[in-house]
């Protein structure tokens, strides 16, 4: 049995692609349940346990997964409220998009809207990352970099093999 709800475990990985830099600024057309940097939210199948398994691979204490845990916990209520309101706002571009004339102000004040939640939502995984490495080792977090890097890398090489496959030959 895990430690960390569903929920958690997906903004665990949110966050964990956030640390290897993986985050990207989010477009006007993200995929329904797409979160900040447009990494989908809602399944989490990829993501559902990776932070336990890296708390593992540098051998965490149960306090430090305690720890972790209430320090993501604490602003699930804020996560899912940006949740529903970034589906009102993919619902208010689809609204703008698909009218005779698309009103172009309004578009930029809805990319505006959308800009300002992905920066609170950065800023609230910044000061959990800060508050984690508070509480892991300094030899915890450059393990757990690596061990970041290495998936990062095997994701990258995953993704060029894919496109090898898939793009037509001439």
């Amino acid at each position: 049995m895990s430690l960390f709800t569903p929920a958690t475990r997906r903004f665990l990985g949110t966050l964990v692609l956030a640390l290897a830099g993986a985050a990207t600024v989010p477009s006007l057309a993200m995929p329904p349940g797409a979160g900040p940097g447009g990494m989908a939210m809602g399944g989490g199948a990829m993501m559902d346990g990776m932070l336990p398994r890296l708390l593992d691979r540098v051998n965490a204490t149960p306090e430090q997964r305690t720890q972790i845990q209430q320090i993501l916990e604490r602003d699930r209520g804020e996560r899912q409220a940006q949740r529903q309101a970034r589906q009102a706002m993919q619902d208010e571009a689809m609204t703008l998009f698909s009218q005779p004339t698309v009103d172009a102000n309004a578009v930029q004040a809805l990319r505006q809207k959308q800009m300002a939640m992905h920066d609170a939502a950065s800023k609230r995984m910044t000061e959990s990352m800060i508050e984690i490495s508070r509480v892991l080792s300094p030899e915890q977090r450059k393990q757990m970099a690596e061990q970041m890097r290495q998936r990062r890398e095997m994701m990258q090489r995953h993704h060029r093999e894919r496109q090898a496959i898939d793009t037509p030959k001439s």
